[in-house]
């Protein structure tokens, strides 16, 4: 059983950043594919960044070259330092755990989630 815990999120004005962190329990982290994905009111969870349990980092177009994942096995930590961020960037944040894929970007593939952490970016 994993755990995850997000914080970080709050709000923020147009072209500014934040950095969201995931802590997870457990012993394996490093065997874990890692990811976050967001939800706004009324659409569904869409996919933002991945790191696989190889090292391999993706993200969806929109956010290349303003987000950034990355992982800290030692203290089972992920994070994504979120700048340049734009009203469209407004969700909840989710974090997620996969023991069963080294990498992917489907929901459906994802065994753990974390509650949640609100972003909400100003115009």
């Amino acid at each position: 059983q994993v755990q995850l815990v997000e914080s970080g999120g709050g709000l923020v004005q147009a072209g500014g950043s934040l950095r969201l962190s995931c802590a997870a329990s457990g012993r394996t982290f490093s065997n874990y594919a890692m990811a976050w994905f967001r939800q706004a009111p009324g659409k569904e969870r869409e996919f933002v960044a991945i790191s696989g349990s190889g090292g391999r980092t993706s993200y969806v177009d929109s956010v290349k070259g303003r987000f950034t994942i990355s992982r800290d096995n030692a203290k089972n930590t992920v994070y994504l330092q979120m700048n340049s961020l734009k009203p469209e960037d407004t969700a909840v944040y989710y974090c997620a755990a996969s023991g069963s894929y080294s990498y992917a970007v489907s929901p459906a593939l994802y065994d753990y989630w974390g509650q949640g952490t609100q972003v909400t970016v100003s115009s």
